[in-house]
């Protein structure tokens, strides 16, 4: 499958990293510094397995800042963008989410989208209203900084929420990271986006 990225912080490169063992993924980041980086398989950021595996694993990586080369025929655009909460405003700006919406609708209006940046309860379902799009899914991250892909190849749980619309889709996803783990047999649920989000 294709699958893109958003954003190259641990959850991004994680997930980009798990994925790109059995999957053309395209890890896409607004610093070009970043993306040079990942082209020259060096971690931009400070996790061991991620530099093991960017250093000595066949991975079909593909880093890049061009959203539109990312995203057309992808089949899976998972989103990993900051949602920075500002505890004053009691406020999370998912403004780069919808950013990254608004390009999967104009590029990939097929493709599954899967948010994994932390947002507020509620949200999943008003993005779906809003951009009108009913492949929008998401799916919560446990990881720890600095162990961000030992968490995503010995994972506690998988969860990905859906409705009976996207229940398959939902299925596929979660497939692609149990492939991608080490530990077998993980505990996968599928639930509604809400409870997910609650999660």
């Amino acid at each position: 499958m294709k699958i893109a990225v958003a954003g190259t912080g641990y959850v991004g490169l994680s997930i980009s990293v798990l994925l790109a063992q059995h999957n053309e993924v395209w890890p896409v980041d607004i610093l070009p510094e970043k993306v040079a980086l990942l082209a020259a398989r060096k971690s931009p950021i400070a996790d061991r397995e991620i530099e093991q595996y960017l250093a000595e694993k066949p991975l079909n990586l593909h880093p890049t800042t061009d959203a539109a080369a990312a995203y057309t025929g992808a089949d899976i655009i998972v989103i990993s963008t900051p949602t920075n909460y500002d505890p004053k405003k009691n406020y999370f700006d998912t403004s780069s989410v919808e950013a990254v919406l608004a390009l999967a609708g104009q590029y990939a209006p097929e493709a599954t989208v899967i948010i994994k940046s932390t947002v507020p309860v509620g949200y999943t379902a008003s993005v779906r209203e809003k951009f009108n799009n009913p492949h929008i899914l998401f799916s919560p991250e446990f990881l720890r900084e600095g162990h961000a892909l030992y968490d995503n190849l010995y994972p506690s749980r998988i969860i990905v929420s859906c409705d009976e619309g996207t229940r398959e889709k939902a299925e596929i996803f979660a497939a692609l990271l149990q492939q991608g783990a080490i530990k077998e047999d993980i505990p996968t649920l599928f639930m509604g986006f809400t409870e997910a989000e609650a999660v």
